[in-house]
């Protein structure tokens, strides 16, 4: 945990002058998407606090946005913990993202797109790829499909992706071979990118239907191994 916290005092410039109970929830919901708090962690209020120079009450309404969001679980007598993602937990974000990243995909106007930023998520896969680094590799995955939703140009679909992608981060966590799990999805990844350059938003869709699919089915062989239906196979 001290090593997290360190971290996190990093984004204490980013609360400035007008620190909110929503502004922390974004920080925290950032990091909970990096990888940072993995599932199961107790989030200590003083460490997180004072790391963040915020008050115990903005802190614990934080908390308080973050669970709502099913992202933490309020434990009684025992605190505020990361919360461990189920089976069906799992099939109803993968249902959640097909539903709005197709739909994206699909309603796109006419080429050329604006496409840097997945053009910039599929190279750092390859940096990710390259170092052997596959969190950071997950983390990347992570940052091509946020920035395929944001091709819709909807603040209110990228907020609700934000909370879906945050909570995919845990399911991605309990994976015992995290480079089996990521790297088929850095060329497929390139490949939609590909048929997006091209214009052909049909094809991106497609190769994005199968992804999802096999996506799924994979994570969830994981889950039943390692975690069970119900989560509480993760300590």
């Amino acid at each position: 945990m001290a090593e997290q916290l360190a971290g996190l005092a990093d984004d204490r410039a980013l609360l400035g002058r007008t620190s909110t109970a929503e502004r922390v929830s974004d920080i925290l919901r950032s990091r909970i998407a990096d990888g940072y708090f993995p599932p199961g962690t107790r989030l200590s209020e003083d460490g997180i606090g004072q790391a963040l120079g915020v008050s115990r009450n903005t802190l614990r309404e934080a908390f308080r946005l973050l669970t709502h969001e099913r992202l933490l679980v309020h434990e009684l007598n025992r605190g505020v913990f990361v919360r461990v993602l189920t089976v069906e937990d799992v099939e109803d974000i993968y249902r959640t993202r097909s539903l709005v990243e197709r739909a994206v995909v699909r309603s796109l106007g006419e080429p050329p797109y604006p496409l840097q930023g997945l053009a910039s998520a599929v190279a750092e896969g390859d940096t990710a790829a390259a170092e052997n680094d596959w969190k950071a590799m997950g983390t990347a995955n992570i940052h091509f499909h946020q920035e395929l939703v944001a091709l819709a140009g909807s603040e209110r679909t990228d907020e609700l992706m934000r909370s879906v992608f945050a909570e995919l981060r845990l399911a991605f966590h309990v994976a015992d071979d995290p480079r089996r799990l990521h790297e088929p999805y850095l060329a497929r990844n390139r490949q939609i990118l590909q048929a997006l350059q091209a214009g052909d938003r049909a094809a991106a869709e497609r190769l994005l239907e199968t992804y999802l699919s096999d996506s799924l089915q994979r994570i969830v062989e994981v889950y039943r191994r390692r975690v069970g239906e119900d989560g509480t196979g993760v300590s």
